[in-house]
């Protein structure tokens, strides 16, 4: 038997868009069910950057206290190694008007559990975990709802509008038959862990710092107890080099972190993640009765770390300018194209970054090339140092940053212990 549910906004999706969007709209007086498929949000080698932006967006919900209190790094600048040794500071987020000039690092399931806690204590809002969207409801050419799947059998949820925040392969965005350009990329990224309680480097603890040998790049983001690293690998190599053996790869991370060579011998496979990298970007992100935001409607590469970033905002977009309609009950396809107007500038310009970057990847990948920035660089930014807050205002701020509307804000507080998911 199908049992069937009825709400204003459906959202499709646990991650930050998607609970976010959610948090907002409840708070703003519209009901909304939040559909998760898995059971917990402890998934690894999540977007785990928290941004300037999106510690305002804590502050004026009334989170940040809570977030504050929760074991996160914080990087203040970023760092590129000299042709020839040494570094140079590319970007120092300290040189911004900010409330909060830092990038925090902190899994994302942390911050995850600190807005599922918040909406608990909205009457609107409802999160179901261990309930899998297996497709959309129509009516005609209307999208009215999802259909899902929990322990207890098959169902389906009926809405207003569905929100589909179900990451770059989103079924609804799939089933919707929405448009999407692809942008090519010719590289896929191995996610490890490296222990850093040897190393005690301030660079390694405080900052982004890529680092190249021999046409491989690593970028290793610091965390509390490890580095988080990325090695960028050819796109479908990540077969060809682990046939190579993991003595291989040992040894190019001990050349890579000679800081940490007790960290590099203990790699093993078992530990290294791949992560497909996909750049795309759907042409339409709505159909009637549907909007797509974050990765369902813009897949991005991890580079720089912005995607969670850009997707938190889309959230923060579509609940400030969807909750008035949906209260009314008069939301329709202007309601839902106008958030995508909105928020397209910010995506193309994220996106085309990105592209440029992957083509200096691409280079030196393909030719072995050094990576290292030119001392010319160096004598620049020594000359000019406030030249440091143009990159970093592009990485952690960006174009067109959201705030929480009225109805959403809140004095401070903290959730009660064991309120989390």
């Amino acid at each position: 038997m199908t049992t069937r549910q009825r709400t204003t906004c459906l959202i499709i999706g646990g991650g930050p868009a998607g609970m976010i969007a959610g948090l907002l709209l409840a708070r703003s007086g519209v009901p909304v069910t939040v559909l998760e498929k898995h059971g917990d949000f402890l998934r690894d080698f999540r977007g785990d950057t928290v941004h300037p932006t999106t510690l305002e967006l804590l502050d004026e919900l009334g989170l940040f206290d809570a977030f504050d209190e929760l074991p996160h790094s914080r990087i203040q600048e970023v760092n590129l190694p000299l042709a020839g040794g040494g570094t140079v500071r590319v970007g120092d987020l300290r040189r911004i008007r900010l409330k909060h000039p830092y990038i925090a690092m902190i899994p994302q399931w942390d911050f995850l559990n600190l807005v599922a806690a918040a909406g608990e204590r909205e009457p609107n809002f409802t999160l179901r975990l261990r309930t899998e969207v297996t497709g959309l409801v129509f009516e005609g050419d209307q999208v009215v709802g999802a259909r899902f799947q929990d322990d207890d059998g098959a169902g389906e949820v009926r809405a207003h509008l569905t929100l589909a925040a179900d990451g770059r392969w989103s079924t609804a965005a799939h089933q919707a038959s929405l448009p999407v350009r692809d942008f090519p990329v010719d590289a896929d990224v191995w996610w490890f862990r490296l222990p850093t309680a040897e190393g005690g480097d301030r660079l390694i603890a405080e900052s982004l710092l890529p680092r190249g040998i021999a046409g491989q790049l690593y970028v290793g983001i610091p965390r509390r107890g490890y580095l988080q690293v990325a090695r960028i690998i050819p796109k479908g190599a990540d077969g060809r080099l682990r046939a190579e053996g993991i003595d291989a790869l040992r040894r190019d991370v001990a050349a890579a972190y000679p800081e940490l060579p007790d960290a590099a011998a203990a790699l093993d496979f078992g530990d290294v993640k791949l992560l497909d990298v996909r750049l795309t970007r759907l042409e339409r992100w709505h159909a009637k009765g549907l909007l797509c935001i974050g990765d369902a409607a813009h897949a991005m590469s991890p580079i720089a770390g912005v995607g969670i970033n850009l997707a938190i905002q889309d959230g923060v977009a579509a609940a400030r300018m969807l909750a008035r309609p949906l209260l009314a009950g008069t939301i329709g396809n202007r309601d839902v194209a106008a958030v995508q107007r909105r928020r397209t500038p910010p995506t193309v310009a994220t996106q085309t970054m990105q592209r440029l970057l992957h083509r200096g990847l691409s280079r030196i990948m393909r030719d072995g090339v050094e990576f290292a920035a030119p001392k010319a660089l160096a004598r620049l930014v020594e000359r000019f140092p406030a030249l440091t807050a143009v990159p970093a205002y592009a990485a952690a701020v960006g174009l067109r940053p959201e705030h929480a509307p009225a109805a959403a804000r809140r004095p401070p507080y903290r959730p009660e212990p064991g309120a989390h998911v």
